[in-house]
């Protein structure tokens, strides 16, 4: 299979300089690899090591790691997972989801390793739960915990953030939706009490150091911290603000390694963790996970009756499945993204795609948060300059 055609892959760069002028972001960065031929774009004064907060894109690694641990039976996937994580023991679960909390009926059954890896924990959030403050008193409470855009500074350490969610009821029963994000922050728990070590030394010892990620991780080290820009964000008005600046809540270790949205990385260092995934669990000779446990990863394992009343949006199902702790396309639509290409995007403005069927890895990091679950139109434009540049 082909790499790209040079003359085509100027479109890219166009595109990237396009939306600095713009003020769509300002420091890009972006990789493409297909064939063992790779590529790596910037703009706005980005290098290819500058560091960004990657959000949801730490889930994946998320879902790695619980995999690494059944790969040694140290956690078995449809076992409860009660054992280690007693505070979802005897779960209630609410009558109707934006009922009182006190209003609930007994769990049908326990909460199961690949109910966290899948998101059907009964736990999360997802179109038809969210309103204003005080519609839905769920959402009120599990934001109280932990919600809206990754903020490391203000949250509880693991067992204290445990105990406060044990407290909770579960919005729907285990196995009945797909409900976003907290599942992987329950795995970075579960893997870390598994492991006997903090959430980020496991990652460290047994994912980045051996991958080579050396800039990625839960904060930016003093050193480092040069290369992390600001994030931005949009006001009420719209108006683009600062939401964390360098010095900011990823310049120190925090309280809770968040495994749904808490890591930064750079374009190489993600690379080195896809390639990873696309060579089948080895990337340059180190072997993460056996091939059998990233075809599970990344083969849809919801059930239409879960897809069809799930999403953060209604149709969000209609040509995606979900894996562990990724995406997959299930029915092309665009130009872009092939029938069972992986991956998944980070709210504060990366995305990432793997493409068996043409051997090809896409990564875009910004530090522009999107306005959208759907991300920007840059995304799509991105992917769009990226196909087109196949050359067969």
């Amino acid at each position: 299979m082909g790499g790209f055609s040079k003359s085509r892959l100027g479109r890219v760069a166009d595109l990237l300089a396009g939306a600095v002028q713009r003020g769509e972001t300002a420091e890009v960065v972006a990789l493409l690899s297909r064939g063992g031929e790779t590529h790596l774009e910037t703009a706005g004064g980005a290098e290819p090591d500058t560091i960004f907060r990657i959000a949801s894109m730490s889930k994946p690694v998320a879902a790695v790691a619980a995999l690494i641990l059944v790969e040694e039976c140290a956690l078995r996937l449809d076992d409860p997972v009660d054992e280690f994580l007693p505070e979802l023991a005897s779960r209630r679960v609410l009558t109707r989801v934006d009922g009182p909390l006190d209003d609930t009926v007994p769990a049908e059954r326990p909460i199961t390793l690949r109910d966290l890896l899948t998101f059907q924990a009964g736990i999360g959030f997802g179109h038809g739960m969210f309103g204003p403050p005080g519609s839905v008193p769920f959402m009120d409470a599990l934001n109280t915990l932990k919600g809206g855009m990754p903020q490391p500074a203000a949250v509880a350490e693991p067992d204290e953030w445990m105990r406060r969610l044990g407290a909770l009821p579960l919005a729907h029963q285990p196995g009945a939706r797909w409900l976003y994000n907290t599942g992987s922050d329950i795995l970075g728990v579960l893997v870390a009490r598994v492991a006997g070590q903090p959430f980020g030394d496991f990652l460290q010892e047994r994912i980045f150091a051996p991958l080579g990620m050396t800039d990625t991780g839960f904060w930016v080290p003093p050193d480092a911290i040069d290369r992390l820009p600001p994030q931005y964000t949009r006001d009420d008005s719209g108006a683009v603000v600062v939401y964390d600046p360098p010095d900011g809540q990823w310049a120190a270790p925090p309280a809770f390694p968040s495994g749904a949205g808490g890591l930064v990385s750079t374009a190489p260092d993600y690379f080195a963790f896809a390639s990873m995934l696309m060579g089948g669990g080895v990337h340059r000779g180190v072997r993460i996970l056996s091939r059998p446990s990233v075809s599970l990863m990344t083969s849809d394992q919801l059930p239409d009756s879960v897809k069809a009343v799930s999403g953060l949006a209604p149709g969000d199902f209609d040509a995606m499945g979900w894996g562990f702790g990724v995406s997959m396309v299930t029915r092309r639509t665009q130009i872009y993204q092939s029938v069972g290409s992986y991956g998944w995007n980070g709210g504060l403005g990366t995305m990432w795609l793997n493409d068996p069927a043409e051997n090809l890895t896409l990564i875009l990091l910004t530090q522009h948060a999107f306005t959208s679950h759907l991300g920007p139109v840059l995304l799509g434009d991105f992917s769009t300059t990226a196909y087109q540049a196949l050359d067969d």
